[in-house]
């Protein structure tokens, strides 16, 4: 049997083996320090996700290319593509009374007249040509913008969110086998809507986003980088305030270079970055000023730009809140105004009019 004065022997032999492996150096300026050197490894490869020359395009936050070098993306949009946009306005949450009541499942369910704003862009855009589709059925939302099954072959030329908010893109209330990736009594893909979207602008569809278009899938970082790398975080008071077009382009050929408006001039938090800026907001005249719980944006408040994105073309702005801007011979400040720009950025999103061009 192992004694005791055995057994402190032991453990006198282990703690000096343990000094001996630690055994103090002298560190920098003479002072000492014990511990075993870490051990040494290669260096890590140095790689990198951007495709070779397009380090000025490539967002390494989204993971997309903004521009339009085409090492970054193959633009594989059709002009041949009717003349056609798909409107979505589906909501998760408050909302906007310009939207009416909730649409019915389907593809261009009926409207009434209270459904203001749908009613605005099929009556606006059909006095300029093009067809307009329109839902909130997040499932024929993707079916639709799918096209034959590939968007390269998409029946449409744009996309335009108007209102939308939150999880606006995803299928809720339907039941799923965890094993499975989609409802298998229905046939449809829980996120259908995300990837058809993502799928259509890599195939070099058009976005608009109108106001809270902002307030949608804000936990999607895809969705944010379409919007400019911006997100909705507050607004002011609703109230007249003047806009300033602060470039050319062919969205804002045409209005005057200020005009007053009335909405509630969203502040972003995250601010828009590698965009082209087309209007703003002079915060001078808001009465009550731009805060809420965001100091506003001071001498250059956005609230439209566009930017190449992914392979398609985005173009947004925050303003329409109110009913009136989408009503033709109200009194609404701007409505006019606001008419036009919406119109002709539709239609430079479509391709139809020079987007977002550089040179203006």
């Amino acid at each position: 049997m192992e004694s005791r004065a055995m057994r402190l022997a032991l453990v006198a032999g282990a703690l000096s083996l343990a000094v001996i492996g630690s055994a103090a150096t002298a560190a920098p300026g003479g002072a000492a320090t014990t511990g075993v050197a870490e051990p040494t490894y290669p260096p890590a490869p140095i790689t990198t996700n951007t495709p070779p020359g397009t380090e000025n395009d490539f967002d390494v936050t989204y993971n997309v290319c903004r521009g339009t070098d085409p090492r970054c993306y193959h633009p594989w949009f059709d002009p041949n593509r009717p003349d056609k946009v798909l409107l979505y306005t589906r909501t998760s949450g408050p909302r906007h009374a310009n939207l009416g009541p909730a649409l019915l499942p389907g593809l261009d369910p009926p409207l009434t007249a209270a459904n203001v704003a749908q009613n605005a862009i099929i009556k606006w855009m059909g006095e300029v040509g093009v067809a307009v589709d329109w839902t909130e059925d997040v499932e024929a939302f993707g079916s639709a913008l799918a096209g034959l099954g590939t968007p390269a072959n998409s029946t449409y030329k744009a996309v335009i969110f108007i209102s939308t908010n939150r999880d606006a893109l995803w299928k809720h209330g339907t039941a799923i086998d965890p094993a499975q990736a989609k409802n298998t009594s229905t046939n449809a893909f829980l996120d259908h809507g995300k990837m058809s979207l993502r799928e259509f602008l890599r195939a070099g569809g058009g976005f608009v986003g109108i106001h809270n278009a902002f307030g949608t899938e804000s936990n999607w970082p895809y969705y944010e980088g379409l919007l400019g790398n911006a997100n909705y975080y507050s607004h002011g008071p609703f109230q007249t305030g003047t806009v300033d077009v602060v470039a050319g382009d062919s969205s804002t050929d045409g209005l005057p270079t200020a005009w007053g408006f009335k909405d509630e001039w969203y502040n972003l938090l995250p601010y828009p970055t590698n965009v082209k800026f087309l209007l703003t907001v002079d915060e001078s005249t808001l009465p009550a000023g731009a805060a809420n719980v965001h100091p506003g944006h001071g001498a250059f408040h956005p609230v439209a730009w566009c930017q190449y994105y992914d392979g398609g073309r985005a173009w947004v702005t925050t303003l329409g809140h109110d009913t009136g801007a989408f009503t033709d011979g109200s009194d609404f400040p701007g409505q006019p105004q606001f008419k036009q720009l919406v119109v002709n950025g539709i239609l430079s999103a479509m391709g139809k009019l020079p987007f977002c061009s550089t040179s203006n």
